[in-house]
């Protein structure tokens, strides 16, 4: 996650330790009375010093609290220089004002954006005189809550404003501007007035049985279940594509000594990131390296060679091996190209988790004077590079993403969370179960209506209060 903008509990130390005790000491006395109506305020730029820093307010009538810190009310969606004032009338510092009147505005309510002069002092100096005036400090994702508690961006929306700024690629911040602009919630309602639809079929006819309402197959009503089904894959697919966007693949090299793990590491990063050397047993810790494949985000870790040691320090390397490769998504299990895979290298094998994709990665081609190429067998996916001259590269990078599903260029593919997934599947299991009812009508009926419930909690419209909580904790402070 990112780095939270500064706020009660990330006061810097110089010059502003005064002001950090009493934020905070402000913030614990308010902590158990916030309401949801109060004035929140809070710093909305990142920690550190710039050239600009942004405190924004959100609240109901916020003119008056505007008047008092900065001797006017300011016009309405128009930035205008402005003197920000101290409780005698001192300035406090020099800058621009934006006053955004309810409901046009980012939360549905007032909202007053300062920009003054990014030093931490001073953003604190006027965050401490906001606090004065009467608001309060602001939660996690409090700005973002209310707008989603006040009809202005839909739960899907508010989620893709913390995966944008959280994008580790530019195929990811795409991709989630396109569900903050209502891409995903497009899709979502369109499966939903399929599924109500649908509903109202079945719905009609268990009310009025008397009535000579057509049967649910002449009423097309199995087409349609079965356009509703193949919908809900497609967004399941498309929403598994954006979930590798969001959350990226853990990736660990793994393998014997002196197999070329590091060198691998360094050609898949572009620089020289790990010692290589010819002597076994180099890497005795975990190396990690962030790199991007066609727009996704993979998190590759270099590991200590696998084998028997009596050295200490190795094999404390070698149980932090087997800790990453716990967690992989996929491993790429390492030989030297000269020998093949050996004995070894299968009792290895066998060792690996069976949620972890495999790959074998025949390293050193060139010495062994072997072409590129990629080998896929039942048992398992063979590519052979070389580390040294980068020979075969482009096979394993394409390969990485095949493993995983990644479609080359998706561009239409929804930012998923976890929540997202889960709900898209247990919808598709309940249309499912509906296909297999036709004949009991009841059970028809019962099961679309729990596939509606399902989809309605990720747009928001049915979720539980404490969900909402999770989720917004998890934004930056000032958003």
């Amino acid at each position: 996650m990112e780095k939270r903008p500064q706020s009660a509990e990330a006061i810097p130390a110089a010059g502003a330790s005064e002001a950090g005790r009493e934020l905070r000491s402000g913030a614990q006395e308010g902590a158990s009375a916030n309401r949801a109506d109060d004035p929140i305020a809070a710093i909305a730029t990142a920690p550190g010093r710039g050239g600009i820093g942004v405190v924004r307010l959100s609240g109901k009538n916020l003119a008056p609290l505007a008047q008092s810190l900065l001797g006017r009310r300011p016009a309405p969606r128009l930035a205008a220089r402005a003197t920000f004032l101290d409780a005698h009338g001192a300035a406090l510092d020099d800058g621009l004002a934006l006053y955004f009147p309810a409901p046009h505005s980012y939360t549905g309510e007032d909202v007053l954006e300062l920009q003054g002069h990014g030093g931490p002092v001073v953003m604190h100096m006027l965050l401490r005189r906001c606090l004065e005036l009467g608001a309060r400090l602001a939660e996690p994702g409090e700005f973002t809550r209310r707008a989603f508690l006040n009809d202005k961006m839909d739960l899907a929306q508010a989620e893709s404003v913390a995966d944008l700024i959280e994008a580790a690629t530019d195929t990811a911040a795409r991709c989630a501007l396109r569900s903050l602009r209502g891409d995903f919630s497009d899709a979502i309602q369109s499966l939903l007035q399929q599924l109500i639809e649908l509903r109202m079929l079945v719905e009609a006819t268990l009310d009025f049985p008397e009535e000579e309402l057509d049967p649910l197959e002449r009423a097309d009503a199995k087409r349609r279940h079965a356009m509703l089904l193949q919908a809900l894959e497609t967004s399941l697919l498309k929403s598994r594509q954006g979930s590798l966007l969001r959350t990226g693949l853990h990736v660990v090299l793994a393998g014997q000594p002196n197999v070329g793990k590091s060198s691998l590491l360094n050609c898949l990063a572009g620089e020289e990131l790990a010692i290589v050397t010819p002597i076994p047993g180099t890497t005795r810790d975990s190396v990690r390296q962030a790199v991007q494949i066609d727009g996704v985000p993979l998190n590759i870790v270099d590991t200590a060679g696998l084998r028997e040691t009596r050295d200490e320090v190795e094999r404390l390397g070698i149980a932090r091996t087997w800790s990453e490769i716990e967690r992989a998504d996929v491993v790429l299990l390492l030989v030297d190209a000269r020998a093949g895979v050996s004995k070894r290298d299968l009792e290895l094998v066998a060792r690996l988790p069976q949620a972890a994709k495999r790959v074998f990665v025949h390293n050193k081609i060139d010495l062994a004077g072997i072409k590129p190429r990629i080998q896929r067998e039942a048992a398992a996916t063979e590519v052979y590079v070389s580390a040294k001259t980068g020979a075969g590269m482009d096979l394993l990078r394409a390969e990485l993403l095949a493993v995983v599903g990644w479609q080359h260029g998706a561009e239409d593919v929804y930012m998923a969370r976890e929540r997202h997934l889960v709900a898209l599947r247990l919808a598709a299991q309940c249309v499912a179960r509906a296909g297999e009812q036709f004949s009991r009508q009841e059970l028809f009926a019962e099961e679309l209506r729990l596939a509606q419930e399902h989809l309605n909690s990720i747009t928001g419209e049915f979720v539980a209060d404490d969900l909402l909580g999770e989720i917004f904790s998890r934004f930056c402070i000032g958003k």
